[in-house]
């Protein structure tokens, strides 16, 4: 064989290397784990390649896959692989329109469908794909009274490749011999949300540099388990998901339906997780509800050792402190009592790699995690270009994304635009060059650079700090720009601050913000520090809590260009009211009416007023309501300029 250079020569690799000897994939099918060797593997690759080399697929031919996680799914895209042709990813979700452009604009000769489900949207359309020769299908659940001649299944376009391959014992191997790492892999279609998706095309090379760089950073073993479990159309899961696999020999697992997920992992407890930020949630949500269900003494218990979890948590991940002797021995009992219990009821007992990726995941969850000790990280990247960044062993922090993966170069443009350079980068997107001509560009010396669209900096120690798309960036007078979305969300990182609105633009100098506090969180402060208040407009008011939320501003400062950073500052007399028109209901700002409602207060803090008086609604604890006046002071952060 030649160097390791696409995914079916690893196929080969890894069968030739462990046989029938070592489990490669299990699937949860009907309550029973059913577990499929590298032989298996192997076999499954080699017939489906050669019964699609009897139907007619030839070398760069694309065929789409829609379907669930699945064994299948991988075999399919490695015996289309393994024939020279590249795999296309259809998401299961697609509706026939989406489906039908997918298909048609890359040319598929062929087409795997899951089921009866996805046969019936293929069949919809039929009249709209002419190019599609055969869909073929792997459960055949309610397809047995199909009589159409375009549907095959599995086991038929096996039993073709059977009988090639007693003619030709050799063609399938000699035929993965003829592929290159510069050879197409996968096409991945984006989202499509700014118009029509496109097709990304990615090589065997970008593919197996994506893996070998992951790891570089969090290596994984040939007995690690892994659940396989983000939709196999994604760039993410063909990375770290299938291709580690035939590189490392980690076992992928499969769960028996996304209902069954939670329940799958504590049966596996599975050392390397790689899940979406809602499914890390929906784990944080179903603890909280057990708990309210449980007996007294294991609530005393989770409310007892908690807030350890939590203190110990901060000091070492948030303040890089050392973690004292007592509340290591704290720590400790909260081990055994509540926090392995828990990992235990989750499936984590043995998770090393635990990470997130899409959309930013809430911090009170990376808190409650690292709490329990496990410890997740967050990934930052692109279908074109795959791991920007991630974060690396224990240096997890809130504000940033992440250090450049091994292999990858990162860079900001002028525009403050972040640049991707590395092996990962993709070759273009199919059959669209004004769109490639766009999202790469060579330097002097040659070197191809993706990108992203979106804006950020690199801090002192080389960690990425994601701002925002870079259309979405606000110009301020200066001319120079800040994202008012990264920086509501970093300061919501602190448990005092619970609604926050920047300010800024071409007619201001510099950046102001609208802060609320917590009021739960900043009132239990002060109470455990003896500071008297009565009412929400007194709590906000007081010195210590402004110098509490002033750390906070500090904190996320450090981590922003001068531009960008918080100058002065006010916390509201009152919280922002969706009732009021000044949320919508779903928590987001309505920036044009709270800028008009609280305009004296903006002008105060671009003016040399340190204060600013306003009349307001309070309700005090014994119910009673009324109308006081008072003074919002504004806070000044002249001291970090010299940051």
């Amino acid at each position: 064989m030649k160097p390791m250079d696409t995914l079916p020569k690893n196929l080969v690799a890894s069968y030739r290397k462990y046989g029938d000897k070592k489990i490669a994939m299990r699937q949860k099918d009907l309550g029973i784990w059913r577990s499929y060797t590298w032989q298996d593997s192997y076999r499954q690759v080699r017939q489906l390649s050669l019964g699609l080399a009897q139907l007619g697929l030839a070398r760069g031919d694309k065929v789409g896959i829609i379907g669930d996680n699945d064994p299948q799914y991988f075999w399919a895209q490695l015996a289309v692989q393994s024939g020279g042709g590249v795999a296309v990813g259809i998401f299961t979700d697609s509706a026939p329109q989406e489906i039908q452009y997918i298909v048609d604009h890359s040319d598929a000769a062929f087409v795997f469908a899951k089921d009866q489900e996805q046969c019936d949207k293929l069949l919809e359309i039929r009249g709209q794909v002419p190019r599609v020769k055969r869909v073929i299908y792997w459960d055949e659940k309610g397809l047995w009274n199909y009589r159409e001649p375009w549907l095959i299944s599995f086991e038929e376009l096996q039993s073709l490749g059977r009988s090639l391959d007693e003619a030709q014992p050799d063609l399938f191997e000699a035929t993965v011999e003829q592929g290159d790492g510069d050879d197409l892999a996968i096409f991945c279609y984006t989202s499509g949300t700014t118009g029509l998706p496109k097709g990304a095309m990615i090589t065997h090379n970008n593919l197996l540099a994506g893996c070998d760089s992951a790891q570089q950073a969090d290596p994984r073993l040939e007995t690690d388990e892994y659940l396989s479990f983000l939709p196999p159309a994604w760039i993410t899961e063909n990375v770290l998901g299938l291709a580690i696999h035939l590189r490392m020999g980690m076992v992928v697992n499969f769960p028996e339906s996304p209902e069954t997920v939670q329940e799958n992992i504590r049966e596996l407890t599975p050392q390397a997780m790689l899940f979406s930020a809602r499914l890390w949630e929906n784990m944080m949500a179903l603890v909280q509800v057990k708990v309210a269900e449980t007996t007294r003494i294991n609530r005393l218990l989770y409310r007892t050792f908690m807030p350890v979890g939590y203190k110990v948590a901060s000091l070492r991940y948030e303040q890089r402190k050392p973690v004292g002797l007592l509340r290591r021995l704290l720590y400790a009992l909260g081990e055994a009592a509540v926090f392995h219990p828990l990992r235990d009821k989750l499936g984590l007992t043995r998770v090393k790699s635990a990470y997130s990726s899409g959309a930013a995941l809430n911090p009170d969850v990376i808190r409650f995690f690292r709490a329990i000790g496990v410890n997740i990280k967050q990934l930052y990247g692109s279908t074109e270009a795959q791991v920007h960044t991630l974060h690396v062993g224990d240096d997890v922090r809130f504000e940033t994304v992440g250090v450049p993966s091994p292999g990858q170069r990162v860079r900001i443009a002028a525009n403050g635009e972040i640049l991707v350079s590395g092996g990962t980068v993709f070759q273009g997107y199919y059959k669209n060059p004004e769109a490639t001509e766009k999202s790469l560009r060579v330097d002097e010396d040659g070197q191809r650079w993706f990108c992203t669209g979106d804006a950020g900096h690199l801090d002192a120690d080389g960690h990425l700090i994601y701002l925002d798309r870079v259309k979405e960036m606000i110009t301020l007078a200066s001319g120079e720009k800040y994202s008012p979305q990264f920086l509501e969300g970093q300061l919501k990182f602190s448990p005092y601050i619970r609604d926050v609105m920047t300010v800024g633009g071409e007619e201001r100098a510099f950046v102001t913000a609208l802060i609320n506090i917590d009021f739960e969180n900043a009132g239990r402060w002060a109470e455990k520090r003896g500071i008297p208040y009565t009412t929400f407009v007194d709590l906000s008011q007081k010195p210590e809590v402004y110098d509490l939320v002033r750390q906070d501003v500090e904190r996320v400062n450090r981590a922003l260009p001068p531009a960008a950073r918080i100058r002065r500052f006010v916390l509201l007399h009152k919280e922002f009211d969706a009732d009021e028109g000044e949320l919508t209901r779903t928590r987001k700002l309505r920036r044009n009416l709270l800028v008009e409602r609280y305009g004296e207060m903006i002008s105060a803090m671009y003016g040399s007023g340190d204060s600013v008086k306003v009349r307001a609604a309070v309700k005090y604890r014994d119910g009673r309501e009324g109308i006081v006046e008072t003074t919002v002071r504004v806070a000044s952060m002249e001291m970090e300029e010299a940051l």
